[in-house]
């Protein structure tokens, strides 16, 4: 997978699931709103958002629920990530540290994982560079 080329075509598609789901996030303590979007190893886009709860630790990543939303429908790999919010001061929102520990679980070294907000598309990562030296599936023996 680490040869995966992403398409303007499905990176259009994931930047308007992305937005799209942010729209419908629940953010009422931070007003943080957050949108994912996962495409899975089937050509599926699965979304999800953020949705925060008044005892902080319980709530839920836009990137979590995505990856829900893909499990749930059958998937097991996810081939790339857009990740859209309005970060402070123009910076872009990238997955936070525990949602980059779950796509390590789904996800290849090398899978894309994009930034936008609500007007452009900001730059584009692998999973690699946000979370190097990483510890996955790959290091337990299954068997």
């Amino acid at each position: 997978m680490s040869n995966f080329s992403l398409t303007k075509s499905q990176q259009q598609a994931l930047l308007q699931a992305a937005r799209s789901a942010q729209l419908k996030a629940y953010a009422p303590y931070s007003n943080y709103k957050v949108g994912a979007a996962v495409l899975d190893e089937q050509g599926r886009i699965h979304s999800g958002c953020n949705v925060e709860n008044a005892a902080y630790p319980e709530g839920l990543c836009a990137e979590a629920a995505a990856l829900s939303a893909m499990v749930l429908a059958s998937g097991s790999r996810a081939l790339a990530v857009l990740v859209v919010g309005n970060g402070n001061a123009g910076g872009w929102t990238t997955p936070c540290g525990g949602c980059r520990q779950k796509l390590r679980e789904f996800g290849a070294a090398e899978m894309p994982i994009l930034v936008a907000n609500a007007t452009e598309l900001g730059p584009r990562y692998t999973l690699s560079a946000l979370l190097p030296e990483s510890f996955g599936p790959d290091h337990l023996n299954a068997g």
